[in-house]
């Protein structure tokens, strides 16, 4: 797509989340962090007319997202993939638009530590929610969420999962993630509250402002953060140690299994089916 047309579009076909991310673990030692990033939130049915001299669909530009980095990651279709898993989920109402929200690959680079699907009805409503999570030891783990009786989801619904992967060596795998979506015309924010069987561990958040992707709010934003996805495997190696210079529990990168929460999730309360996040791919 001519970026000109991209920049005077109503609809466009992405979209730059420029914002921050914060981090919180509340025990046993306080430990809190915000970083500035940035985001593109793409439209898997548009892709092919992203592709430009300053942004990329599997090319090497400054900025590009490749699709082997999500989802199947063989590099094919990504919204066909997606439609597949929302069909064997019995989400039938996410009939309309998919966007994945991920860090780009910057000159080439990339890591993405959650990248987000938002998956919609044809009146724009959001129906389902898939949160696709790596570590840095190259696994990774996709949950897909949908609220009760895969009602639309608003900023009430709270969307609750079982963790399945190990994402931190100081933490175990057990306990539950709990996501809220808040979205309005010029913004977005995804929060991500972690609770183990002694409740409340971690609280994350990440969102800022929408703006369409130019070329021109795409050069500011490179300007601004020009090694976004460097920094972000860096950060997260310099908190590991301000963690083990606090003296947090580690549990290295196989930790034993995790301690049994017997209270089950109350599903209902969550606005979440009884199925809760389906778990569609773990490497």
């Amino acid at each position: 797509m001519n970026p000109a047309r991209i920049q005077t579009d109503a609809n466009p076909a992405a979209w730059l989340l420029t914002g921050q991310v914060m981090h919180e673990r509340l025990r046993p030692k306080h430990h809190r962090f915000t970083y500035p990033v940035f985001y593109v939130r793409c439209d898997l049915d548009r892709l092919a007319s992203l592709d430009s001299g300053w942004f990329g669909i599997d090319h090497w530009r400054p900025l590009s997202l490749h699709k082997r980095d999500h989802g199947p990651c063989d590099g094919s279709d990504l919204a066909t993939w997606m439609r597949a898993q929302l069909s064997a989920a019995g989400i039938e109402e996410a009939d309309g638009k998919i966007w994945l929200q991920a860090f780009p690959r910057v000159f080439g680079y990339a890591f993405n530590p959650v990248s987000l699907w938002f998956c919609h009805d044809r009146d724009g409503h959001l129906r389902a929610l898939l949160a696709e999570v790596r570590n840095t030891f190259g696994d990774r783990h996709s949950y897909l969420l949908s609220a009760a009786g895969n009602a639309p989801i608003t900023a009430d619904t709270e969307l609750t999962c079982r963790k399945a992967l190990h994402v931190s060596p100081f933490c175990r795998i057990e306990g539950r993630y709990e996501f809220r979506v808040r979205e309005t015309p010029n913004s977005a924010s995804v929060s991500i509250d972690y609770k183990d069987v002694d409740g409340l561990l971690i609280r994350t958040a990440l969102g800022g402002r929408l703006k369409p992707l130019t070329r021109s709010t795409a050069l500011a934003a490179l300007i601004r953060q020009p090694l976004l996805t460097v920094g972000v495997v860096a950060r997260i190696h310099w908190q590991a140690l301000r963690l083990a210079v606090k003296k947090a529990p580690f549990y290295g990168k196989n930790p034993a299994p995790g301690r049994t929460d017997d209270a089950p999730i109350d599903h209902a309360a969550a606005g979440q089916p009884s199925a809760a996040a389906r778990s569609i791919s773990s490497d």
